[in-house]
């Protein structure tokens, strides 16, 4: 028979208490806190008011912080009162600390623990990087407190882990497949544990972890307190939570949509694959002439994660790299160049897409647009942390179309400006023109426009094929080609270059696109190679490609 515990530690202050519904209501609405669930307690409003321990309070002043956040202010009565709890937050909204002083406060009532025992508080997070930040605020607060815990991951040696599991500590920081390792080998249980938390829940079901998941919470006793922490709120995270925790409460801080920082300026550049690099350049030069301005490039492999910072160093940049074949000596030097700033710009893969915790990131350019919404979000989240600004460039390309939908959703919800020609994509993605890998891109929408990147070649007046239009074109019914840029930002820049009238339409359509030209000499009334068919960007259909 379990030894019962104690998990309700809430005193609540005299100032909350006195506070009305109506001064609790405005101030959730003003912090966008939006809780469910039955006898939630009143948020705090000032540290004094968590009735923390006197060393906890010390460590919160030490590192400087003035109040509370809203996920700390809301979450922090719900944990201290031994409640299951769901929380819903955007990246940098200081949710490690929401979970580590509850934890700790646990801990210091609970019995200290025997040779054999395992860990009282479980922490189960994604990635090493975000592992090691828990440990790192866990060293912060816990130490003043005798409260010991260890890093578990992988890609790094066992046996200083399974040394720190052996003699015994309070809190395990884990991934859960290293951890899973340890429990089969019998290097540690989880019989003790009473305090578990799951971060970044959305992330790691996404990383295909929800096996070892249940598997690990399978062998921790059913009473446990579980605080389950996510960005997203999908159903295979409802799902997990609805088989593992009781009588929740849920807390969503912003948006009870897909939404991403409002600090954050983004902008969205639409453009063809083979124009990124030349856009980093330029992009590099224009937001790279102060050092101090940190920047992190994320891309889609890890080949061209390689490439692109091998390209950039070579014109004169600091820069450094980390991707999931880099061992573990290579990821911690290389963040810590980047947080030293020696090397200001960082060029990753997803890998550090989440749990990356530098506050003074300025940048985030996404060369290759994520795989979802989710992402986009969570990686444009390394930036504007803190309750500061920064800006979010991503370069978007008719590989994407799929996702123009929802970054549209996000731009709006965000407040932000809409670039027509994403709005363009998502019509022809809404309508099946999907354009990737031999899907249908470009078939008639609406009266049949069709939309796509062309080349239209003309000859010279000495018979010399000299000059070339290239640009998205959409055939529609009408006489010009015009052409204009294709940066459109958050604040409202759009810039029109030139206008062009060709002699020749196709099928009584008239071209009208997004281009740059080029035309030599005289030239002759236009001409069509192939009978009309445009060709470019390697997608091509009768009367244009995209």
């Amino acid at each position: 028979m379990l030894e019962p515990i104690r998990k309700d530690f809430y005193i609540e202050h005299p100032s909350v208490r006195n506070r009305s519904n109506e001064e609790v209501s405005q101030f959730r609405e003003s912090a966008e806190i939006t809780v469910k669930g039955d006898n939630v307690p009143n948020p705090i409003q000032f540290f004094e008011e968590g009735n923390f321990p006197p060393y906890v309070m010390e460590g919160i002043r030490r590192q400087g912080y003035s109040q509370p956040t809203p996920i700390q202010a809301q979450g922090w009565p719900i944990a201290l009162s031994g409640r299951d709890l769901v929380a819903i937050a955007q990246t940098g909204s200081g949710k490690t600390l929401g979970y580590i002083l509850p934890a700790i406060v646990h801990i210091i009532h609970q019995p200290h623990l025997s040779s054999g025992d395992g860990p009282i508080v479980l922490i189960l997070a994604p990635t090493r990087e975000l592992a090691q930040q828990i440990q790192e605020v866990a060293n912060c607060f816990g130490e003043s407190a005798a409260v010991r815990n260890s890093c578990i991951f992988g890609g790094a040696p066992k046996g200083p882990q399974a040394h720190d599991l052996e003699r015994g500590i309070e809190i395990c920081i884990a991934t859960p497949g290293r951890l899973i390792d340890f429990l089969e080998r019998g290097t540690t249980n989880l019989r003790r544990c009473t305090y578990l938390v799951l971060d970044e829940a959305d992330r790691m079901l996404d990383m295909g972890f929800e096996p070892q998941i249940r598997k690990i919470i399978e062998q921790i006793r059913p009473d446990r307190q579980v605080l389950m922490w996510s960005a997203t709120w999908p159903k295979e995270v409802r799902a997990l939570a609805e088989d593992f925790l009781t009588d929740y409460a849920h807390l969503n801080i912003g948006s009870l949509t897909l939404s991403a920082n409002h600090n954050i300026t983004q902008i969205i550049d639409v453009c063809q694959e083979y124009e990124k690099d030349s856009k980093l350049c330029r992009l590099l030069q224009e937001i790279g002439t102060e050092k101090e301005n940190k920047t992190i490039i994320f891309v889609e492999t890890k080949r061209k994660v390689d490439d692109i910072t091998r390209n950039i160093r070579r014109d004169g940049w600091q820069a450094v790299s980390i991707h999931g074949d880099k061992n573990q000596q290579e990821r911690d030097h290389v963040l810590q160049e980047f947080r030293s700033g020696r090397a200001p710009i960082l060029v990753a893969t997803d890998v550090a897409a989440r749990g990356l915790d530098v506050d003074d990131v300025k940048y985030v350019i996404n060369f290759d647009y994520p795989s979802s919404s989710e992402d986009y979000i969570h990686r444009i989240g390394r930036t504007g942390r803190r309750r500061q600004t920064g800006t979010a460039y991503a370069f978007f390309t008719s590989h994407n179309m799929k996702h123009a939908g929802d970054l549209i959703e996000v731009l709006r919800e965000a407040g932000q400006n809409v670039n027509p020609r994403l709005s363009e994509m998502a019509e022809m993605a809404k309508a099946g023109n999907f354009g990737r890998n031999g899907k249908r891109f470009g078939s008639s929408i609406g009266g049949g426009v069709e939309r796509g990147i062309g080349r239209r070649t003309t000859n010279d007046s000495r018979g010399r094929g000299g000059g070339s239009i290239r640009g998205r074109g959409l055939p529609r019914g009408g006489s010009s080609f015009q052409a204009s840029s294709n940066i459109y930002s958050g604040s409202g820049d759009y810039t029109n270059y030139s206008t062009v009238k060709p002699n020749t339409s196709l099928g009584q359509n008239t071209v009208y696109g997004y281009s740059t030209q080029k035309n030599y000499g005289q030239s002759a009334a236009p001409q069509n190679y192939g009978g009309g068919d445009n060709y470019g960007n390697g997608y091509s259909y009768r009367g244009a490609t995209y």
